[in-house]
């Protein structure tokens, strides 16, 4: 192995005497610098998109939330309060009552999620971040926060009391409806500010305080729909949700952010996934050129190789030869690729050079796991590449004169 690597390594750094060899050999290197660098630009690219999307997506979203596994609500006991209270991995948590509601207002009906939070939640989650007009509401209030597709579709602003806000929830129970007045609870409310997260967030919730939702939906003081819950910085989540389900019993589900936008992951999973398989056929293509250059490298060195073979070398050890440099081609090639594909992404990422808009640039993001994927696809293709080149020496080749 050291002797076929010892003149593998000298093939690479040496020049053939027939110019077109010099050229195949270039372009094959050319295209394996350019498809591992395009191919970690690629990744890092969804990356930076991955990162971005989740960014606005799951802000509003908890590190754990807690809900009913049948079932729209649970009870939750002050004994179980207090235990949650005392988990070291929990920093804070905050009860949580959702339900379909229709706000009306100005003769117009809009179907929306009501999202009654207690005074915890601006604790559990950053909503002041995402208010952009108005203010947070205020606990034991008919006050209300709304998204802005809600505003914008039921033409409201912000304290606007020339315009009446109601919600409606249809009432619990069995029997026939005798008049609409009779089939609905309904409260009137105050919005007091609009956020703005995303346009799937933006057009579906309400928040409102607890009291109102349980009041709206005649719910009792210790029932509710979920409970989220911020941990504490460092804390284990799997230890953490272990110790959430102890508490609040097999009933109960406990998911995870990810968990929590598991169709939002797919997608952009998914979408990752079929990027890195076409850029990986484009890889294929270009490796297409290391076969031809290595095979040609082969009949140029055809006399070479037949003294070597009278000197003692094996046909085993010849056909190392041009594995090795195949394979050494590939993978110096994929280094100086991501060399250069890290050098533009740290560009992008400093000077923005390229821009979604006028004032977006796009986002990038360097992760280890892309570098080594590249890294591998290379090494594994270039392997393949050169196993099939140099399996066209035979006996009969190195034996010709």
């Amino acid at each position: 192995m050291n002797f076929s690597l010892y003149i593998a390594k000298r093939y690479l750094r040496s020049k053939s005497s027939n110019n077109a060899i010099n050229i195949i050999s270039i372009i094959a290197v050319i295209g394996i610098v350019l498809g591992a660098a395009s191919l970690f630009i690629v990744l890092s690219g969804f990356a930076g998109l991955k990162d971005f999307t989740l960014q606005f997506s799951t802000i509003a979203d908890p590190d754990l939330k807690a809900e009913a596994a049948v079932g729209k609500s649970f009870l939750i006991t002050d004994e179980n309060l207090d235990k949650l209270n005392h988990i070291e991995a929990i920093a804070s948590f905050s009860k949580i009552i959702e339900e379909r509601v229709i706000v009306a207002s100005n003769d117009k009906n809009y179907l929306a999620k009501i999202k009654g939070v207690d005074a915890n939640y601006k604790q559990v989650v950053p909503i002041d971040s995402v208010i952009a007009q108005g203010s947070w509401l205020d606990q034991k209030t008919n006050q209300i926060v709304v998204g802005w597709g809600i505003s914008n579709n039921l033409s409201f602003g912000v304290l606007d009391y020339a315009k009446t806000i109601s919600l409606y929830v249809p009432k619990p129970g069995k029997g026939q409806i005798t008049s609409a007045q009779n089939a609905f609870n309904s409260v009137n409310a105050i919005n007091v500010g609009v956020f703005d997260v995303n346009e799937n967030l933006n057009d579906t919730y309400v928040f409102a305080s607890i009291d109102l939702a349980q009041h709206l939906l005649s719910y009792r003081p210790n029932q509710v729909s979920a409970i989220e819950f911020k941990l504490a910085q460092g804390a284990n989540q799997l230890q953490a949700k272990a110790d959430i389900q102890a508490i609040l019993g097999d009933n109960i589900i406990i998911k995870n952010r990810a968990q929590l936008n598991d169709a939002l992951y797919k997608m952009l999973n998914t979408e990752n996934l079929v990027v890195y398989l076409i850029f990986t056929l484009v890889l294929i293509i270009a490796l297409f050129n290391v076969i031809g250059s290595i095979i040609m490298m082969i009949l140029d060195k055809k006399k070479s190789l037949n003294t070597l073979f009278n000197l003692g070398a094996t046909v085993k050890e010849i056909r190392n030869i041009f594995f090795l440099q195949g394979t050494l081609m590939s993978v110096l090639g994929g280094l100086v690729g991501l060399v250069l594909a890290l050098i533009i992404v740290a560009l992008q990422n400093m000077f923005d050079l390229v821009m979604i808009t006028p004032s977006l640039a796009y986002p990038v993001t360097i992760k280890t796991e892309n570098f080594f994927i590249v890294l591998a696809t290379i090494s594994v293709l270039g392997i393949i590449a050169s196993k099939i080149a140099s399996a066209r020496i035979t006996k009969t080749l190195v034996q010709a004169q």
